[in-house]
């Protein structure tokens, strides 16, 4: 008997770290739920829109951003997204999901890129909700739930876990390890886990000889890596789990 399609297929437009190891894209995984349910994305770093484009998702079909930290690899992408649609036409709403202080920051990188272009009224709304730990909110037919995790970045940062199409992906974001991960990661259908170094210890980002410690906690059915260094992308040998590259599909 064939088995049923997948209901939720996540493709890492985007899967490397702040500096471009590997030739990779900054953050940016595209979420696409069942039934012709509009897209959304986990993290926008200033390079989604080409990593977009390089795998045929159209950035004017998203219908919300979960922004884990406000640090330019992962929500730097925004203005960009935003202006794309400005100029291209688009009349759907855009919901920017982040943590407290997002609207700001978002107003001062808009401003910062493209003066003057906050302000400017355009066909389509861009709405700001605030993830708060232990707070969950429904965004884009997504329910969203947020951990604060150990990377400073001007503003809380966040582990997420999202559902949609009755599947559940988890979110570690940028983080040191902290036990938050393991209520994030339970239960998940897939996990995606920063893993920036193999084991050197590096102030507030997440390892694989962490990843490893605690795999045994990390009670989540998938669980793959991104955010990875040149030094994880050098001994892909020494992995131990699934890892991401631009352009990866998962289907869950």
């Amino acid at each position: 008997m064939r088995s049923a399609d997948p209901t939720v297929t996540v493709t890492f437009a985007g899967s490397g770290d702040a500096f471009g190891s590997g030739g990779r894209f900054q953050a940016c995984i595209h979420l696409q739920g069942p039934g012709g349910a509009a897209p959304v994305l986990l993290d926008c770093g200033a390079t989604s829109l080409t990593a977009l484009r390089r795998c045929g998702c159209d950035p004017g079909e998203i219908a919300a951003v979960f922004v884990s930290h406000l640090h330019g690899d992962h929500f730097g992408g925004l203005p960009f997204l935003i202006l794309d649609g400005q100029f291209s036409g688009r009349v759907t709403p855009l919901t920017v999901a982040g943590p407290a202080g997002t609207g700001r920051r978002l107003t001062e990188a808009m401003e910062c890129l493209f003066p003057d272009s906050s302000g400017v009224s355009r066909r389509f709304a861009v709405e700001v909700a605030e993830l708060r730990p232990g707070a969950a909110v429904t965004v884009a037919g997504v329910t969203a739930a947020a951990w604060e995790v150990d990377h400073p970045s001007g503003a809380p940062a966040l582990a997420l876990r999202l559902a949609l199409g009755g599947k559940v992906v988890a979110y570690t974001g940028d983080t040191a390890w902290t036990d938050a991960l393991t209520e994030v990661a339970g239960g998940a259908d897939l996990l995606i886990a920063e893993a920036y170094y193999r084991d050197k210890a590096i102030p507030y980002h997440l390892r694989h000889a962490d990843l490893v410690a605690h795999q045994a906690r990390l009670n989540s059915r998938r669980i793959v890596l991104t955010h990875m260094s040149a030094d994880m992308l050098a001994h892909p040998e020494k992995v131990r789990f699934d890892t991401a590259h631009d352009g990866y599909v998962v289907r869950i």
